[in-house]
């Protein structure tokens, strides 16, 4: 019988990866070879690919149990060419009943589940073939048979996986420490099958100190399985998964918990472990406990009206509360890690989001309705979820309603779209355009309509912040003036004073969302009329309300950007996209003084609080850090110097966290990365020989301008985590996402035509800002500076310094930035070993106001940086200066 075509690859496979084994080849460069065959027609095979997991792990499973594949395995999982999940599945069934004859392979085992256990959980919750890579691991681990439930989504495997994991860690351990006879099953309850279980090449050895070597192995084994128990117990988004496995599975749950305390009672390894102690451990179940106990006492109407209350409960069908949830964390996880990450990313949060709620509809066969209510509600969760004091001392607020009140609604509106595109015949209308405009509500905005009513009865999710009450209040006070019939006519509604209304007006969550989906025209004023919406109504126009007072509104009526009036721009954010168009005019035509007002009015509220029209405030911040050359413009230097003012202020402006998250959300990081190269490059070559007036009546230069873009170029992407093991020859990773290129690939994604009929309103919006700066490609060659500080950046980290040249420019500004930093004695400033003698002599700090300021291009002196930090430490290591005069020494070098 001839083999098929799908068996000729995956022998093709193995040919490749013998040949790289046999050779020693780089494993970076054979997962490179195996992803471009993969990819390529003749294999044309989707990644990652759940058939390679089972080929790899079969192929090492015995007969290749060598230390070189598993480091080709390891770069398999690193590059997302195989599922890790399903890849720890199937090694744990092959490698933890080995394990006593093959204890190395059980040691990397459990070092890739310490890698990738824990890291790729939720890159994999995201990833499209989800459901079959849990389906493939329910089929491995025989999960549903043993734990028994009912139903087999892709979220319940994924509680299931991660229970069992820990479970045969556990066994293992037990009876590796012959404990396994004391529990009722008295048996390791998770072996595999005979095949592969045959015995290593140290069976017959009689070896004494070989026996010596393994039987240290076997216990260290031991002592690392104890502790993944641990981590698996601590770690945050794995102990909320156990929780789950807890309310789901008691009687499983109660076994291990019995497993657990007899090992805490018995194990001599656990007891002379320093990493946690036996009382450590089992604290960590009983904290579990108590978490089920705050559940059901403390927090039951967080917990169960998000996920018992309503048809979400009766939709979805399974057997109790939590396991319902399980439906929904992928979307969970990726929500409270878009908030608690502390760095941006590349993809636009609406875009992860839609995706994620597409394949939990459709997996799990959910309505319109129930899919937005559990959407709303993992957002409104986000917001209500307390704060950890210790993880994060200042809470991020502004980035949590973004991702509530802008980028959900955001998402629900492209879904709306998609729904009504599809139902509308073309043909039947002539044209796209007449096909909008003839688009009926379909069953996605019924659904939207539906939800959103029922949402009314989750009231503890519904308590606004602290900072956020007058906004709601603000927005249950318009559904009452509607109701009521009280024209308020030009009158500035912004500046309703509370005292004037009702004492039952007052606002919730819910009206700040009903408010922004009703911005976006997702609904009419006729939810206003909602049952129980608004308490009561008012009969006369409140006494606050007046078209006088300075605000959006009087500033559409034509009143001037007074002092007064861009303070109050400043703190009351826009409530229309009409207003925004009129500032960002005056940013284009008018002074240089209305310039810098417009740019602190973008940055403030408007930003972080108009989430009605937050995505064009981002947008229009942008293009005016791009602004085009004037048409009379004739000058040698770049036209950006002249708005270095501007620039300045824009770039502080957005630099706080939760703005620049705002930024990341909405999927703008490319396009402002792209931004701040081309101010970099031009305010980093120029010598600061020219002074700007600023705002407060501070003075700036062109190094001013330069660190403040520089600095939060940094924070778009992990400059100080370079990812060495994507470096191939003297090239830099343009494919990981940790690369300006990369963030310039993704901008160059982003460009095409705003006006493509065939995309979501967020699709065209990104077009749209990215071919506002250029409609062309823009690489990283386009900023040769950058590019030069980038290689050499990248190579001081994966090299040691190459020497630094005498006399050359590079070296007299190491020399000048030496002695800002520290001391008189400088010793041999002007000699040769200046730097590079291991016994620089500083004798202590100095004020840097004794020597003059660097008048040289940032460029150069940012070329010079690495030197100094050598030649710093080298004095420091050599007792020339104290470790605490080297941190605290003055540093002003751009100052």
């Amino acid at each position: 019988m001839a083999d098929s075509p799908e068996r000729s690859v995956w022998d093709s496979v193995i040919v490749l990866t013998r040949e790289a084994q046999e050779r020693g080849s780089d494993p970076f460069l054979w997962a490179m070879q195996l992803s471009s065959y993969l990819n390529s027609a003749e294999a044309s095979v989707s990644l990652p690919s759940v058939e390679l997991s089972d080929v790899l792990v079969s192929y090492i499973c015995w007969d290749n149990n060598v230390p070189i594949m598993w480091k080709f395995l390891d770069k398999a999982l690193v590059l997302n060419i195989v599922p890790p999940m399903l890849v720890l599945a199937l090694l744990s069934i092959r490698v933890i009943p080995s394990r006593r004859v093959q204890p190395a392979a059980y040691g990397l085992f459990m070092e890739l589940l310490k890698r990738h256990a824990f890291t790729s959980l939720k890159s994999q919750l995201h990833a499209m073939n989800y459901q079959r890579i849990m389906q493939s691991i329910d089929t491995v681990l025989r999960l549903s048979q043993i734990f028994g439930l009912q139903r087999s989504e892709a979220g319940t495997i994924m509680v299931e996986f991660i229970f069992s994991i820990m479970c045969q860690l556990l066994d293992a351990s037990l009876d590796d420490e012959g404990l396994l006879e004391l529990t009722s099953e008295k048996k390791f309850r998770w072996e595999d099958t005979p095949q592969d279980m045959e015995v290593g090449a140290y069976d017959d050895s009689n070896d004494e100190k070989q026996t010596e070597h393994l039987e240290r192995m076997q216990k260290f084994n031991t002592v690392m399985a104890i502790e993944l128990i641990g981590q698996f117990l601590k770690n945050k988004v794995t102990s909320e998964i156990l929780y789950l496995a807890r309310q789901n599975m008691s009687a499983h749950w109660e076994s291990f918990t019995q497993r657990l305390l007899l090992l805490g009672a018995n194990s001599s390894a656990l007891r002379n472990m320093k990493v946690i102690t036996p009382e450590e451990l089992l604290k960590l179940t009983s904290n579990t406990q108590m978490v089920s106990l705050d559940c059901k006492l403390k927090s039951r109407r967080k917990f169960h009206d998000t996920l018992a209350m309503g048809p979400l409960a009766s939709s979805v069908g399974l057997c109790n509360e939590a396991c319902r949830s399980s439906l929904w964390l992928p979307l969970d996880l990726f929500l409270e890690d878009a908030v608690e990450t502390t760095e941006v990313i590349g993809r636009s949060a609406i875009e992860t989001i839609t995706g994620l709620v597409k394949v939990s509809r459709a997996t799990n066969y959910t309505t319109w309705h129930d899919t937005f209510l559990g959407l709303w509600i993992a957002a409104l969760r986000v917001v209500q979820r307390d704060r950890d004091p210790i993880e994060s001392p200042r809470p991020r607020l502004d980035s949590r309603l973004c991702l509530l009140l802008s980028i959900t609604t955001l998402v629900v509106a492209d879904l709306i779209e998609e729904d009504e595109s599809a139902l509308c015949d073309e043909t039947q209308y002539g044209s796209s355009n007449q096909c909008k405009e003839k688009r009926v509500p379909g069953k996605c905005r019924h659904g939207l309509v539906s939800c959103l009513q029922m949402l009314g009865d989750f009231q503890g999710l519904l308590i606004p912040p602290q900072s956020t009450v007058y906004a709601a209040n603000q927005a249950a006070a318009k559904g009452m003036l509607f109701i009521s019939g009280v024209d308020v006519g030009n009158a500035n509604s912004e500046c309703v004073l509370m005292k004037d209304m009702p004492t039952n007006c007052s606002g919730n969550m819910r009206h700040l969302i009903v408010e922004a989906c009703i911005a976006r025209n997702l609904l009419d004023t006729s939810a206003y009329f909602w049952p129980g919406y608004v308490n009561g109504n008012i009969s006369e126009k409140p006494h606050g309300l007046s078209s006088k007072v300075p605000g959006w509104t009087s500033f559409m009526q034509g009143a001037s950007l007074t002092q007064v009036m861009i303070s109050a721009l400043v703190s009351s954010p826009a409530s229309r996209l009409e207003e925004l168009e009129k500032i960002f005019e005056i940013a284009v035509n008018g002074s240089n003084d209305e310039k810098i007002s417009v740019a602190m009015i973008l940055c403030g509220a408007s930003l972080t609080w108009g989430w009605n029209i937050q995505e064009h405030a981002a947008a229009f911040i942008i293009k005016l850090l791009t602004p085009p050359a004037p048409a009379d413009y004739s000058g040698s230097d770049s036209h950006l110097i002249g708005y270095a003012p501007l620039l300045n202020v824009l770039i502080v402006g957005i630099s706080s966290f939760d703005r620049l998250q705002i930024f990341s959300q909405h999927g703008l990081v490319p396009q402002l990365a792209c931004s701040l190269m081309t101010i970099c490059e031009v305010f980093g070559s120029c010598v600061p020989n020219v002074v700007w007036p600023a705002v407060k009546g501070k003075r700036i230069t062109a190094h001013d301008v330069f660190s403040n873009a520089f600095v939060l170029f940094l924070r778009l992407w992990r400059f100080n985590r370079p990812p060495i093991e994507h470096r191939v020859g003297n090239t830099y990773p343009v494919q990981s996402p940790l690369t300006p290129d990369y963030l310039l690939l993704v901008r160059n994604s982003h460009l095409g035509s705003p006006e493509n009929v065939h995309w979501v309103q967020s699709k065209r919006r990104l077009s749209a800002v990215a071919n506002s700066a250029s409609a062309d490609p823009i690489f990283l060659k386009s900023f040769p500076k950058l590019e030069v500080w980038f290689l050499q950046h990248f190579a001081c980290i994966v090299s040691t310094l190459s020497e630094l040249v005498q006399g050359t420019s590079v070296h007299q500004i190491v020399d000048k930035l030496l002695k800002i930093m520290f001391s008189n004695t400088y010793e041999g400033s002007q000699s040769r070993n200046s730097v590079t003698s291991e016994s620089s002599g500083f004798s202590g700090p100095k004020n840097e106001d004794t020597f003059p300021r660097l008048n040289d291009p940032a460029w150069d002196i940012l070329e010079a940086i690495p030197f100094v930090a050598e030649a710093s430490l080298k004095a420091c290591a050599h007792g020339k200066i104290s470790p605490r005069e080297l941190a605290t020494g003055q540093c002003g070098i751009l100052a």
